[in-house]
C-alpha cells in the first residue's frame, strides 16, 4: 500500500535544515505495512554478501546493492552495475567500480521496500523528471577483534541529491550515533537511529553524514547494525 500524505512538519524540517528524521512509529504509520511484511524484509539482511573493497582492510561490512531509473514516481530496475564513487566524496573506497550480490527480487518486491520507495518520490522526486535511484543493504559486523564502522570514510557527502537511511535492526551493539555536519565541517546535530524504523532524509548538497562506530554490548554474541540506505541522483 502507498504511505500516506508527508506531514508539512518533516518537508518543513528538510527544507529548512537539510534533513528530517523519522520515528520509528512514524515511518511505520507512513509506510503502512504487516507486521509480517517486516519481518520478512528484515530477514533479507541474514543473506549479504561481504564487502571485499575495503581500503582500511576491514571485513565487517556485508552488502547488497541495485540501480533503478524512478519517473513519475515508478522505479524501473536497471541492469546490474557497479556503485561508483569519487574520491572526493569517498576518500577511503572511491575512484573504483565497485561489484555488489544483486538486491533481492523478492526484497524489492516486499511491501516495506515498495513504501519506502513512494515514502521517498514523494519527498525527492517532484522536481525532476528522471532519477538514477541506488539501493544498499549494508549490516556492519562487530565483535571479538573487529570493530564495526558503518562509515569508515568519516562525515561525507555521497556524491548525490538526496539520500534516505532507515534502521533495520541494531543486534547486541552499542553506540553508532548518526551525525551531521554542514559542508564546512561544523556539526549540527547527533542522534541515534534506535529502533527498526528510525530513519533520516537528507539534503546531500547541503549536510554531511556519518555513523560513529558500533562495539559488541556481548562480545560473545553476534552483534550487527542493519540499514537500509537509497540515493537519488538527477539523470
Amino acid at each position: 500500500m502507498a504511505p500516506a500524505l508527508l506531514p508539512y512538519s518533516l518537508r518543513d524540517d528538510l527544507a529548512r535544515q537539510g534533513y528530517a528524521r523519522l520515528a520509528s512509529a512514524q515511518t511505520w504509520a507512513l509506510l503502512d505495512v504487516a507486521p509480517g511484511a517486516w519481518a520478512d524484509f528484515a530477514r533479507c539482511w541474514n543473506d549479504l554478501g561481504p564487502d571485499l573493497y575495503m581500503a582500511d582492510g576491514g571485513r565487517y561490512r556485508r552488502r547488497r546493492h541495485a540501480a533503478f531509473r524512478c519517473e513519475g514516481g515508478k522505479f524501473t530496475r536497471k541492469p546490474h552495475q557497479p556503485h561508483f564513487q569519487s574520491r572526493d566524496y569517498n576518500p577511503l573506497n572511491g575512484d573504483v567500480q565497485r561489484w555488489f550480490d544483486p538486491v533481492a527480487d523478492a526484497t524489492v518486491s516486499n511491501p516495506v521496500m515498495q513504501g519506502v520507495f513512494t515514502l521517498c518520490a514523494e519527498a525527492f522526486a517532484d522536481s525532476v523528471a528522471s532519477w538514477h535511484v541506488e539501493t544498499h543493504q549494508f549490516r556492519i559486523e562487530t565483535g571479538k577483534g573487529e570493530t564495526g564502522r558503518p562509515t569508515p570514510e568519516g562525515l561525507h557527502r555521497d556524491g548525490v541529491d538526496w539520500v534516505f537511511v532507515m534502521l533495520v535492526e541494531r543486534r547486541n551493539v552499542r553506540e553508532g550515533e548518526t551525525r551531521i555536519g554542514a559542508p564546512d565541517g561544523m556539526a549540527l546535530g547527533e542522534f541515534t537511529l534506535a529502533l527498526p524504523g528510525d530513519a533520516v532524509l537528507i539534503d546531500d548538497h547541503r549536510i554531511l553524514h556519518g555513523v560513529t562506530e558500533i562495539h559488541a554490548v556481548d562480545p560473545e554474541r553476534p552483534a550487527w547494525r542493519d540499514a537500509l540506505v537509497i540515493t537519488f541522483a538527477a539523470q
